[in-house]
């Protein structure tokens, strides 16, 4: 059984982790901050037209909670490997 408020629940949990990431990786500054900050923006764009896209054609709440977990895992693993 799918319980609506524990995926939502893990995904705030597992999107401060990469707040949390991404924060520090700002403050060291550098090159890497300035593509951190370009790849944020460009990932957010891309992440709300994939999400209305999935609701447009009849996906889920559920379904786009998954991909956006998706993406946060991915973040999660790239920026704890820097």
């Amino acid at each position: 059984m799918y319980n609506p408020f524990f995926s939502s629940m893990m995904l705030a949990l597992e999107s401060q982790k990469v707040v949390e990431l991404r924060l520090v990786r700002l403050a060291w500054g550098g090159r890497e901050s300035v593509a951190e900050m370009q790849s944020m923006v460009v990932e957010k764009i891309h992440a709300s037209i994939e999400a209305t896209s999935m609701l447009m054609w009849g996906g889920s709440p559920e379904a786009v909670i998954a991909r956006y977990r998706e993406h946060v895992a991915t973040n999660s693993k790239r920026l704890s490997a820097a």
